[in-house]
């Protein structure tokens, strides 16, 4: 399997006065940003990646993400041009740009230049982004899905076509050559993250593109999957593990109670504060269907027992507790203990989806430099070399197709 660290980058201080509420204003002004934390915390994350290459990894996910310090990560193709300075073989996994809010062909150009720099490893995803991020760049969230698909359009033309012209609803260009041009050819594999909507799912089969799978729920990741592999085939491909990509929250200690004792306050401060920053406040309704970011028959292709569970519930998960973490654990749904507890649950995980990709999460909630080094490190030794020896060679829910 291949493995890949997410690192959301987030900003290295704890605001404990939002703890108690567990709610962080938006915006966060400006006299909350201290700007020899912000560069420390830039030089610390290269540092890790760095490590993370002479370890062996083979890459590190980025993402976008604006006005929050949950992620201090607002063009990740910045970051991975500066990482490929430092690195010799780890690969960007970029999940990723968010197409609706820029302009496209800046966005291939980009891409071109950071795969040349790194000579050939980026690994290009198109997000569309969070409701905070349409109020920040003014753009309608009912253009979202209309926006996302001409965007894409218009990076691969940029990238395949010796020169291009597109006429659009959103962009126009006329007689276009973009330079530099991508290291690898025809162009950087294109991954897109599934978090359940059918529109998505039926978008990145028709483009034979990779797929980041990331929810709780393991029924719905199963519908996502089969949903998946049912487009792919109706395009004449067949699925393939290494077209799925499988995320994953770990902790690696002597035992899963030290995993905890060590883990929890972080992954806590992150669920319960910092990942609903600009996107809700405590008591309030998630962004209507009618908003046009998700359409009502979004969900259609969920078994009717899964269809529960589609949406994530930001107030459940805000008023989580660490009694909710160790249920968690228990259950599997985290993969937090003893180096052979964590293997045998990611391999059993990646098994049970049929995905050869794992993109995992160890430094939620804004870790101590030091302890995410530490983690980094102990997972490198004692965990990534028994994933990257085994190999997923079937998609069950493929097969259940036949």
């Amino acid at each position: 399997m291949q493995v890949y660290l997410f690192d959301l980058l987030p900003f290295d201080k704890h605001f404990d006065q939002f703890k108690a509420n567990r709610f962080m204003p938006y915006p966060l002004p400006g006299t909350h940003f201290d700007l020899q934390t912000a560069a420390r915390t830039y030089e610390q994350h290269l540092m890790v990646w760095e490590e993370m290459d002479r370890l062996g990894y083979d890459g590190v996910g980025l993402n976008e993400h604006h006005t929050t310090p949950h992620g201090l990560m607002n063009s990740p193709n910045l970051m991975a041009a500066a990482a490929a300075q430092r690195t010799k073989r780890l690969k960007f996994f970029i999940l990723g740009n968010l197409l609706p809010l820029h302009n496209p062909l800046r966005i291939a150009e980009e891409l071109a230049m950071v795969d040349c720099l790194s000579r050939g490893r980026v690994m290009s995803g198109f997000a569309r982004g969070v409701p905070r991020e349409y109020k920040v760049y003014d753009v309608p969230m009912a253009e979202s899905r209309a926006r996302f698909d001409e965007a894409l359009d218009v990076i691969l033309k940029a990238w395949t076509q010796d020169t291009f012209s597109h006429q659009g609803k959103y962009w126009s260009y006329k007689d276009i050559s973009i330079w530099p041009r991508p290291y690898q050819q025809p162009h950087p594999p294109v991954w897109i993250p599934f978090t359940g909507s059918k529109e998505t799912i039926e978008r990145a089969a028709a483009g034979n593109f990779g797929a980041a799978i990331h929810h709780p729920n393991p029924g719905v990741i199963d519908d996502m999957i089969a949903h998946f592999a049912r487009s792919l085939a109706c395009h004449g491909h067949r699925i393939r593990p290494d077209q799925l990509c499988l995320l994953a929250d770990i902790w690696v200690a002597d035992n899963a109670m030290q995993a905890l004792e060590e883990y929890v306050p972080y992954y806590l401060y992150f669920n319960q504060v910092l990942w609903h920053h600009g996107s809700s406040a405590p008591g309030q309704a998630p962004p209507p269907a009618a908003s046009g970011y998700v359409a009502s028959t979004s969900y259609d292709y969920v078994r009717a027992e899964n269809r529960p569970f589609v949406a994530l519930d930001r107030e459940k998960i805000r008023k989580m507790n660490r009694s909710d973490v160790e249920a968690k654990v228990a259950s599997g749904e985290l993969a937090f203990g003893s180096p052979k507890e964590v293997t045998e649950r990611l391999i059993a995980t990646a098994e049970h989806a049929g995905a050869n990709l794992l993109l995992l999460n160890l430094n939620l909630g804004a870790l101590p430099h030091d302890l995410h080094l530490d983690q980094v490190r102990r997972f490198g030794r004692e965990v990534l070399p028994k994933l990257q020896a085994h190999q997923v060679t079937r998609v069950p829910a493929a097969e259940a197709l036949v």
